[in-house]
């Protein structure tokens, strides 16, 4: 009887941590989240969703439970992000936290990019999804919408070492030459033609992008071919840079998420114009 009893114990107990375990298993990791997803996920306490873009956009309705975090209030001293723990702290109020999988959204891609940069630049790209789709879908799908603030949270989110996140100008300098790397330029055609750095490839951050108004994105496997045409070698590292580092953040963001290595140049080419040495091809 008492070989069963402890059988019986040892059996409850096991599931009893496998229910535990179960419960608080991270969500898990997708680069890109589908709005029929996120809508199953809305009352997920592991699931936060942050919004950026226009606030005037996001205050006329959002997707429920939803917080608004704007991009400048990221920067310090021109386009260049703050400090890593005040940057973590304005995060955190936004809804990041450490444990729960974060889902971006809004109107503007680069703006969403470059929010999920800077949770990469504090050690959360892994923890980052974007959503496959803007409020305009969401609406269109009939999903809920809620206009109400939700406040401000108050979760800890802990800053982790990311030192292969973002480059500055005197790394992009040094690198300019290695075969090892492959630096995009992510800007206009226009822009282009004006001077870029020399080596540089132009890929445009709409081609990520099967319906720009809904901002759904392609497949993976079109995302991978995007960077393949770019010349992007097996063995090499991309670079991404634009104007201040936006759609740099855009692209960097797709390589990741194509299992592809990157970095992003934060400041881009208007840091890099802060240096009359600094070679430029026109």
């Amino acid at each position: 009887m008492p070989r069963l009893f402890a059988l019986a114990t040892a059996v409850a107990l096991s599931v009893s941590s496998a229910s535990t375990l179960t419960a608080q298993a991270p969500v898990a990791p997708a680069p890109i989240v589908s709005t029929a997803w996120l809508q199953q996920h809305l009352d997920d306490p592991r699931v936060r969703v942050i919004s950026t873009g226009d606030e005037g956009i996001f205050s006329r309705g959002h997707i429920p439970g939803a917080r608004f975090v704007e991009h400048m209030d990221t920067l310090e001293n021109g386009h260049h992000l703050l400090a890593p723990e005040k940057l973590a702290s304005r995060l955190a109020k936004a809804g990041a936290a450490d444990g729960v999988r974060v889902v971006l959204y809004g109107d503007s891609p680069m703006t969403t990019g470059w929010i999920y940069m800077a949770l990469a630049s504090i050690g959360h790209a892994d923890d980052v999804s974007m959503l496959d789709g803007n409020i305009d879908l969401w609406r269109s799908e009939q999903r809920p919408v809620d206009t109400k603030a939700t406040p401000a949270a108050s979760g800890q989110l802990t800053v982790k070492a990311a030192p292969d996140v973002a480059v500055d100008r005197s790394w992009v300098r040094g690198h300019l030459q290695a075969p090892e790397i492959r630096v995009l330029d992510v800007r206009t055609k226009q822009e282009w033609d004006g001077g870029h750095l020399p080596g540089a490839t132009l890929v445009l951050w709409q081609n990520l992008f099967a319906d720009q108004r809904m901002l759904k994105f392609k497949s993976m496997d079109e995302i991978r071919a995007l960077f393949t045409t770019a010349g992007v070698q097996p063995t090499q590292q991309i670079v991404t840079y634009c104007a201040v580092g936006m759609r740099a953040s855009l692209m960097y963001w797709a390589a990741r998420a194509a299992g592809l290595p990157a970095r992003v140049y934060v400041g881009s080419y208007q840091d890099w114009q802060q240096d009359s040495s600094d070679p430029i091809v026109k």
